[in-house]
């Protein structure tokens, strides 16, 4: 029995139709997490160097403009960025017979937040400690120091030594790395060629370099870092000299 017509034109209509598109993906609202979701991943992905307003928009699939409604500026992307990585620290209860330990193992917390972002210990040596996930970490280690009977003054000027230590070594760190990947990486030797170049100082000019170039040398992992926070921690009790009064 032949189709009514009505049908067949419908059909015939059907054939002609373009084919729909699927409809349009909504894109996530930004807001100031995923601002800085987006920052953490061009800083692991691209190193700091490369984190502009314009490489965080970039990640978003948005223009640097609309990043304004959001964050102040680069500045603030990357106070944002250290609170984060604050944020993933864990403070321990005060101890004062364990306070070393305690503020040793916090700065080796920071110092692994930074290595997992290339150079981003950059970023914390210009901050002005007001974000509260990093005046959080202030006020526990302020805490620690302050359980183990350091003086307040002495335990504020330690934490900021012991903080520019931890982004100064992490930075460095990031450095090596980085000249590392590039294909030129002259500038980068081994222990062995370092020590090779040492050994043919002249001996009248450099006899202690030459004499001490295994342990100028020496260290591996972060048995260096470890070292120097032992310095500064050690001498907190040690009798050496307080800061100035105010």
């Amino acid at each position: 029995m032949p189709a009514d017509p009505k049908r067949r034109r419908a059909a015939r209509h059907a054939q002609l139709e373009p084919p729909q598109a699927p409809p349009a993906r909504r894109k996530a609202p930004i807001t100031v997490d995923r601002v800085v979701d987006a920052a953490l991943q061009v800083v692991a992905t691209q190193g700091y160097d490369a984190l502009t307003m314009r490489s965080v928009a970039g990640v978003l699939d948005t223009g640097p403009a609309s990043l304004y409604a959001h964050v102040v500026n680069k500045a603030d992307i990357d106070e944002l960025v250290i609170g984060r990585l604050c944020a993933q620290l864990v403070l321990p209860e005060p101890d004062p017979a364990a306070w070393r330990e305690q503020i040793l193992d916090v700065c080796a917390q920071i110092r692994d937040q930074y290595l997992k972002y290339p150079g981003v210990s950059r970023a914390a040596l210009a901050l002005a400690p007001t974000n509260l996930d990093v005046l959080r970490v202030n006020e526990g280690m302020l805490a620690i120091l302050l359980a183990g009977g350091i003086e307040p003054r002495t335990a504020a000027w330690a934490i900021d030594a012991l903080s520019l230590y931890v982004a100064a070594y992490t930075l460095e760190t990031s450095l090596v790395v980085q000249r590392q990947n590039q294909q030129d990486d002259a500038w980068v030797v081994s222990r062995d060629e370092l020590m090779r170049r040492f050994a043919a100082l002249p001996d009248d000019r450099f006899p202690q370099v030459r004499r001490y170039a295994a342990e100028l040398t020496s260290g591996t992992g972060h048995e260096r870092f470890d070292f120097t926070l032992g310095l500064i921690v050690g001498s907190l009790t040690e009798g050496r000299p307080a800061p100035p009064a105010a």
